[in-house]
């Protein structure tokens, strides 16, 4: 087996890389302009000279909720407008990238960003128990004491009684 060097990463990868490096050294941000991304790519410097597909992967290719052209990869979500962040399990994402990838694969990382996939896991599972309850949902079930005597059809007939 042969792992992976700086010099055949793929260019998703470095994505998926620079944007996870992002996340962990800025922690109290929670998405990051492309072009914040292109930049800290090149200041990594992880194949050298940033590659002319870089740029594409960050606006389109790697974007979970915009339209596969032609890449279907789940590795970051549009929040707004050129802005970006990982990819979470649970996040929306386009129907025609059901089943792509989301991380690397731990053998095509350089050794010294391994270690992410790991930061990676604790990241979203931290950020699973902290995130907000969706306000509707929890909604399910609310009021459901004042139809329990009787059929809800009967209920809302009751209601409505009176109205013109």
């Amino acid at each position: 087996m042969v792992l992976a060097s700086k010099t055949n990463i793929k260019i998703a990868d470095e994505v998926w890389i620079i944007t996870a490096l992002l996340h962990r050294e800025q922690a109290q941000e929670s998405d990051f302009t492309v072009e914040e991304i292109v930049e800290r790519a090149r200041k990594e410097s992880i194949n050298g000279p940033i590659r002319p597909g870089l740029y594409v992967h960050v606006v389109q290719h790697c974007v979970a909720n915009r339209p596969p052209n032609p890449a279907r990869y789940r590795m970051l979500l549009e929040t707004r407008s050129r802005r970006r962040r990982l990819f979470r399990q649970g996040d929306a994402y386009h129907p025609a990238r059901e089943g792509a990838k989301i991380t690397p694969n731990p053998v095509d990382l350089p050794q010294d960003y391994r270690g992410l996939l790991a930061w990676y896991r604790d990241w979203c599972a931290t950020l699973s128990r902290t995130a907000p309850e969706d306000s509707l949902l929890a909604l399910v079930g609310s009021g459901k004491h004042l139809w329990k005597d009787e059929h809800a059809d009967d209920y809302v007939r009751r209601l409505r009684e009176g109205w013109e």
